[in-house]
């Protein structure tokens, strides 16, 4: 028997970058896909047909959420992330219910000052966008934790459509192309994020392929070594440098302290 699970994630747009841009936006991918004793509900139709194979392939609810979550960090940059958070609950075939607390949370050295301007009035931009705005990510470490407890296939081979849809590549919408050329001011403000998006400084255009190298070999050594591959070691350090260089209060014991609750 099937299990139901709501979840919703929300967050950071690039694992490092920590832009916040949440639209509504239309989806021009085709996007709905009939199969019997099944549902996948999602914002893109790509992630819902690797969350779909990886039922068919003997999974189940749980397997499947992770791979359409890990799909949608990539195909789905607006909102889909590994740099954020979120909440899930679940209900299994006997009708136990439980719940998944994976949000961010603020980092050790945050102030109650700290989005107040020179002269202590609120600085809307400071918690809406940068450095400052992000918590300390979420999402890996709920999900893993969340498989081991319920998962049935491995954890490294759920991981392997959004590995290929970084390194491969895949096509860019519409919707996506309309919402990067909107916001290009904001991420004229972080070269990183632009370098990726805008390459030759245009935003990517529909038909474009956007290949992500570099998130590929991110979400490679989370497939091999499980969350402790995002907060501890190599990745970590990459996201405390990158954060502190802007400014931002992340420490590698935040990271490595993180827990779902």
């Amino acid at each position: 028997m099937f299990k139901t699970i709501r979840s919703s994630f929300g967050g950071i747009l690039f694992l490092f970058l920590t832009l916040l841009i949440i639209s509504r936006c239309e989806f021009e991918r085709p996007s709905t896909i009939i199969v019997p004793e099944a549902g996948i509900a999602c914002a893109d139709p790509l992630a819902a047909r690797a969350g779909l194979e990886t039922l068919q392939s003997g999974g189940n609810a749980a397997d499947a959420l992770t791979t359409v979550a890990f799909t949608l960090a990539v195909v789905y940059p607006r909102a889909g992330n590994i740099g954020g958070g979120g909440f899930l609950v679940y209900r299994d075939s006997l009708g136990k219910t439980v719940a998944l607390d994976f949000r961010e949370t603020a980092p050790h050295s945050a102030r109650f000052d700290m989005y107040w301007d020179a002269d202590g009035r609120p600085d809307p931009e400071k918690s809406q966008l940068g450095v400052l705005a992000a918590g300390i990510p979420g999402t890996v470490a709920g999900l893993f934790q969340f498989h081991q407890r319920y998962g049935r296939l491995p954890w490294k081979r759920l991981l392997q459509p959004a590995i290929r849809f970084a390194g491969d590549g895949f096509p860019v919408d519409a919707a996506l192309s309309k919402l990067l050329a909107s916001h290009r001011g904001k991420f004229a403000r972080f070269p990183e994020a632009y370098r990726i998006f805008f390459p030759g400084g245009r935003p990517l255009q529909p038909g474009d392929t956007l290949r992500q190298p570099e998130l590929a070999s991110t979400l490679e050594k989370i497939a091999a070594e499980g969350a402790n591959a995002f907060y501890r070691g190599e990745i970590a350090e990459k996201i405390v440098a990158a954060v502190q260089q802007q400014g931002g209060l992340f420490t590698r014991q935040d990271l490595a302290g993180y827990r779902p609750v």
